[in-house]
């Protein structure tokens, strides 16, 4: 059996322009690898509103028995912007001073061309596992998140599938491939708030009602103490104002209607309705005519440290000797669909340009990010008791 090169096969990923939620052949390459590995795989799409563009996904198996390890990884990538700002060719590949550049390159074609790598040395080396080896493969993690890894796990669930561990290859590391690993994230709660009051002239302000007055007021009463003092594995929960809006062109009219749009960041102390009880309440107090519209965009989720983030600390320990820390930062990832069916840690690549202009990782990282796949491999088919 041919071993996978991870470096080749990043550059044969990056070099499909896979943007969100487009498929552009990136499947291809890595069928081929698996089907040589003698992994089974099928393509599934998935269409969740009428008249949608349906998202196409992949899934692959290695065995039937447990102990069944599962990683999951999204091949689509947000668009490179204005190409004339890039270095290079966004979709090229290229390789210049011992770094591979192009959209994905960090987040996250090279963490999922590490892991096959590093399947493929483990077959090497000591053949099929006891035990079973599951891949998600999704187009929809940088795009609306419905049709990807949440409907692949709810048509594995489905079908009889469960998995015992799994690992997610977002870009985690911060300085040193390994040195941090994501163990949880944050939830998400998007709010639209709106003032209603009354327009008028700004000479006769007792004729009328200012929406904006009321919406100051009601952010000032937001932001005006914290939500929380953080959790054990959490920082403090955060609310942000994105968007102020009283659509008045003239200078000389009191606004009769305001608009504002936030967005809390929260972490274990609170799940998506009572946040939005706690805003209320603060709301309500304040006197003011409003209306308050939330989307929740994903709950917090935690991974306990114990069995799965022991394996995945010793793999990093034996290639790069060192600790990794366990985070809980940044934004949301597929790992919050994956939390309720079993414990879930996200490992991967140093990614400070992801989703930048000239976005690239070292080399040497890809080499190294392989060799902890390969570790974890091995603690986890060894010491994984079903």
């Amino acid at each position: 059996m041919e071993v996978v090169d991870p470096v080749e096969l990043t550059r044969a990923l990056v070099r499909c322009p896979s943007v969100t939620p487009v498929e552009a052949g990136v499947f291809a390459p890595l069928e081929q690898r698996l089907e040589a590995m003698g992994f089974s795989s099928r393509r599934l799409a998935f269409r969740s509103t009428a008249g949608g563009q349906s998202v196409p996904n992949l899934f692959a198996r290695l065995g039937t028995d447990a102990p069944v390890l599962l990683f999951c990884g999204h091949t689509d990538v947000v668009p490179p912007g204005d190409p004339a700002a890039w270095t290079v060719d966004p979709f090229a590949g290229e390789i210049r001073d011992g770094r591979l550049y192009g959209r994905g390159a960090a987040d996250m074609k090279s963490g999922i061309a590490a892991f096959l790598a590093a399947v493929s040395r483990f077959l090497r080396d000591r053949g099929a596992p006891r035990g079973s080896i599951v891949l998600f493969l999704t187009n929809d993690e940088e795009g609306p998140a419905i049709d990807g890894t949440q409907a692949l796990l709810r048509w594995f669930r489905d079908n009889g599938g469960r998995f015992d561990a799994a690992i997610v290859g977002e870009p985690t590391s911060e300085a040193i491939v390994g040195d941090t690993i994501k163990i949880g994230r944050r939830g998400s709660l998007s709010g639209h708030l709106t003032v209603f009051g009354r327009q008028g002239h700004v000479a006769y302000p007792q004729r009328a009602d200012n929406a904006a007055h009321g919406m100051v007021q009601l952010l000032a009463r937001l932001i005006g103490e914290p939500i929380d003092g953080g959790s054990a594995h959490f920082e403090p929960s955060t609310l942000q104002v994105t968007t102020i809006d009283v659509g008045n062109p003239a200078g000389n009219v009191i606004p009769g209607r305001a608009t504002a749009v936030f967005n809390v960041r929260y972490n274990d102390l609170h799940d998506a309705a009572s946040l939005e009880a706690l805003l209320r309440a603060r709301l309500d107090s304040c006197g003011v005519r409003y209306d308050l519209r939330v989307h929740c965009g994903a709950e917090p989720f935690l991974t306990l440290p114990g069995r799965l983030t022991d394996l995945v600390g010793d793999a990093v320990f034996a290639v790069q000797k060192l600790r990794p820390r366990l985070s809980t930062s940044g934004g949301t990832s597929d790992a919050r669909f994956l939390a309720p069916a079993g414990p879930v840690v996200e490992c991967g690549i140093v990614g400070p340009t992801m989703h930048q202009v000239d976005e690239h990782v070292r080399i040497a990282d890809i080499e190294a990010l392989t060799a902890i796949y390969r570790a974890l491999l091995d603690r986890f088919f060894d010491r994984w008791q079903c």
